[in-house]
């Protein structure tokens, strides 16, 4: 079994990086070393696990998308979505965006499967955000969603982790 765990958003924006800080507190639960740098592309020894940051979604992660049993896509959201972290299952299905520079997870999913004829299981988290000013740390309120994010995160990763 072979999971993807990529984040994306601006971490300059505040809570829009939210994701960013779920995936690092994410690989310190893996014992991997907390990433200092948005550079973050690493595996777990074995493999089984790949964490990966972007600032968006690029139909470039397409070509490797179909490589994965599973992925969890991360991000921020406004509160548009009622609740605090959201989790909703991702399927292939091309949406139109009024930004040119915005790929959902959606989108991103329907490119892998007509590419490759497959994709992986996939879930989205978003997680609420409420101030995106100029700066790295995120608001008191947002950070308290980040432990609730890694739980959710790892118990679907538990509940998923065996085929069938």
């Amino acid at each position: 079994m072979t999971i993807l765990i990529l984040g994306f958003g601006n971490p300059d924006r505040q809570d829009d990086g939210v994701a960013w800080h779920v995936l690092r507190e994410l690989m310190v639960s893996y014992e991997l070393p907390k990433p200092e740098t948005l550079d973050i592309d690493d595996f777990l020894s074995d493999r089984s696990v790949h964490f990966q940051f972007q600032l968006q979604l690029l139909p470039e992660i397409a070509d490797d998308l179909n490589k994965y049993d599973r992925a969890v896509f991360i991000d921020a959201h406004t509160g548009a979505v009622p609740l605090n972290v959201n989790v909703i299952e991702v399927k292939p299905e091309f949406q139109n965006s009024p930004l040119t520079h915005h790929l959902t997870a959606n989108s991103l999913l329907a490119i892998t499967q007509k590419i490759h004829n497959s994709y992986p299981n996939s879930i989205l988290i978003s997680i609420r955000g409420h101030e995106f000013a100029f700066s790295q740390e995120l608001s008191s309120q947002t950070q308290e969603l980040v432990g609730v994010a890694v739980a959710t995160i790892q118990n679907w990763i538990r509940n998923t982790s065996v085929p069938g």
